[in-house]
């Protein structure tokens, strides 16, 4: 009976209070978890980082401290660039790509500008490529890729060395220097080495012959022999026009005969223009004798 005389404790409540209640929903919130997570303790940096440099001295002195870090660490011995090398050129190339990219070495692989290098050594006409790097040991690596030359250009300015997509290589002092490649000429003969190549090739047996190609009017070529022999080819399917030549000379022997041109720009009439001794015997042979001009 006296135990139940005693007052049993107070039960606690395990509901949240309102404001515990209102805290936990608001803690639910992405964008108030983010706000207190990253938002707070961002401004909060940033304030501070704010009223530290709103003082011209502390900037000026937070600016040479970081000025002399970065210019020590750039200027450490393994961060410098010594030598430069350069690989797969010839000397006379390998000097031009020196003066053109004109280097005061050594100096911090910081301060190197690999892709204006890059676009330096490519600018001359013989580089087709250029791969810049920093290799080991502090070596700049420039690998040049050069291009070959595929033909001799007679160009009004003077004989120029062509690759095979018509770019310029180098100047020529005379034809002696490269008579293993072809010569062509003509305005516009740069622009047209492709099909210039696809003339020769078809050329076949009469490659030992061929002199040169000279583009007329930047629209067709002439096939230049040996002999004086010219072979006017037409502007459209010169190939076939070649074919046809090359067939009609293995049967009739044509261009042994004392001609100076063969004209096929018209396919169905070819013409032939006779050398003048030649014309003067064929008309002699026909009894037709040239009438001389009475004064």
């Amino acid at each position: 009976m006296q135990s139940l005389g005693r007052a049993l404790p107070l039960r606690r409540d395990p509901a949240p209070s309102r404001w515990a209640y209102r805290m936990q929903r608001l803690w639910l919130t992405p964008v108030f978890r983010v706000t207190m997570r990253v938002g707070i303790p961002a401004f909060v940096v940033v304030f501070s980082i704010g009223v530290y440099l709103s003082d011209q001295t502390r900037r000026d002195s937070f600016v040479a401290n970081f000025t002399a870090i970065k210019t020590g660490v750039e200027q450490r011995p393994e961060f410098m660039v010594g030598l430069l090398a350069i690989n797969g050129a010839s000397p006379a190339l390998a000097d031009a790509v020196r003066a053109k990219v004109d280097l005061r070495l050594p100096m911090s692989r910081f301060d190197l500008d690999l892709a204006d290098l890059q676009s330096k050594a490519e600018s001359l006409d013989a580089v087709a490529n250029a791969e810049v790097k920093v290799g080991a040991a502090g070596v700049l690596q420039i690998t040049i890729t050069e291009r070959e030359p595929a033909f001799v250009w007679r160009a009004e300015a003077g004989l120029v060395l062509l690759d095979a997509s018509g770019h310029r290589i180098a100047g020529l002092t005379g034809r002696a220097d490269r008579p293993d490649l072809p010569l062509i000429a003509g305005e516009g003969a740069d622009r047209s080495v492709a099909e210039a190549a696809t003339i020769l090739r078809a050329s076949g047996p009469l490659m030992p012959r061929v002199r040169g190609l000279v583009r007329i009017s930047d629209r067709r070529w002439n096939l230049v022999l040996d002999r004086d022999q010219t072979v006017l080819l037409p502007a459209d399917h010169p190939t076939g026009a070649l074919d046809g030549l090359i067939a009609l000379n293995q049967a009739e022997d044509l261009l042994a005969r004392d001609l100076t041109t063969i004209d096929l720009r018209n396919e169905h009439r070819p013409v032939l223009r006779l050398a003048p001794f030649a014309l003067q015997e064929l008309r002699r042979a026909q009894g037709i004798t040239p009438t001389e001009s009475k004064t």
